[in-house]
């Protein structure tokens, strides 16, 4: 896959992602490629916050793409996003057009900024057997082979030791499958702000959708036959309004729980992204409480030092 480098805006919910990336993608001739393990399924739109009303910018439509692409209910999975987001990037390039992968999941962004190698590696007898007659130390020796060695996660235990082994065995004979999931350099941007800030923000939107149907939304949904099970392990919003729909909560505890489970969940955000840090992803933060016009000024400033080619009229 082109390595050319792409833009990306993360960030916990409620930071405003959708209308930042909606502006970027429209000054800069992007599309956007989503990064939300729930805005993939049709008509999980208000629980989801999926607003496509944001998908133009004075006016004009801007494209996106990987949202409403499944029915609710089905199997959806980081290997599915991972090869769906590389079909489009390739789309969006052949046009000419830049590419910002937006999102809050951080699995989701990940997967594909890092090239997860998540295609099935069926287990090797004859490579085994030869593997299990070698030291560690030789073991150890053989990984570092075939790549870098960062840390010591496929070093620490044998069995561990041979799968990795195992598995870049089975992608040097395979080639073309490397070759799809090789890791996209990015210019990424974190959107992020004072945490009572955010938590307000997190308030006042669970009421909102509250008020525009959320309720609505998943009983419709239950009524379609989707199994209360498998809506509840959307999490978040359909976990709990199914559990009121299906008499498991009260209205009240619904919400006060709802809106608990919401700001447990931007925290893990966070703590997912600060990770990618650590492991060396460099994400320029912007506070997303600055005026309209110094945040962008700023983040197109991040994104020309960054790699990422800005109109001069944009600085």
């Amino acid at each position: 896959m082109c390595n050319e480098r792409i833009i990306t805006v993360l960030g916990p919910t409620a930071t405003g992602k959708t209308g930042v990336a909606v502006r970027i993608a429209a000054e800069l001739g992007g599309e956007i490629v989503s990064a939300d393990s729930r805005q993939v399924f049709r008509r999980m739109d208000i629980g989801s916050g999926k607003d496509l009303s944001e998908y133009q910018y004075h006016g004009i439509p801007v494209p996106y793409h990987l949202i409403d692409i499944e029915e609710p209910g089905v199997e959806y999975n980081v290997f599915r996003y991972q090869q769906a987001a590389y079909d489009s990037m390739k789309g969006i390039r052949s046009r000419g057009r830049k590419v910002v992968l937006c999102g809050g999941s951080g699995m989701y962004v990940e997967s594909v900024l890092r090239g997860y190698r998540l295609f099935p590696v069926p287990e090797n007898g004859p490579l085994r057997h030869v593997l299990e007659t070698r030291t560690d130390e030789e073991l150890v020796a053989m990984l570092a082979a075939y790549k870098s060695l960062h840390n010591d996660t496929d070093t620490s235990e044998r069995p561990r030791l041979i799968r990795a082994i195992e598995i870049e065995d089975y992608y040097a004979r395979h080639p073309e499958l490397s070759e799809r999931v090789k890791p996209l350099e990015s210019a990424i941007i974190g959107l992020c702000g004072e945490r009572n800030h955010i938590r307000e923000r997190i308030s006042r939107r669970l009421q909102a959708r509250l008020q525009e149907g959320m309720v609505e939304e998943v009983r419709r949904l239950l009524e379609e036959g989707i199994p209360p099970e498998r809506l509840i392990r959307y999490g978040l919003e359909y976990k709990f309004v199914t559990q009121y729909l299906t008499g498991e909560l009260h209205y009240g505890d619904m919400v006060s729980l709802l809106n608990t489970a919401i700001h447990q969940f931007s925290k893990r955000q966070m703590t997912w992204f600060r990770r990618m840090e650590r492991m060396g992803f460099r994400i320029r933060w912007v506070d997303t409480s600055l005026p309209e016009e110094e945040k962008f000024h700023l983040i197109y400033k991040y994104l020309q030092e960054d790699g990422i080619d800005v109109p001069s009229h944009l600085l």
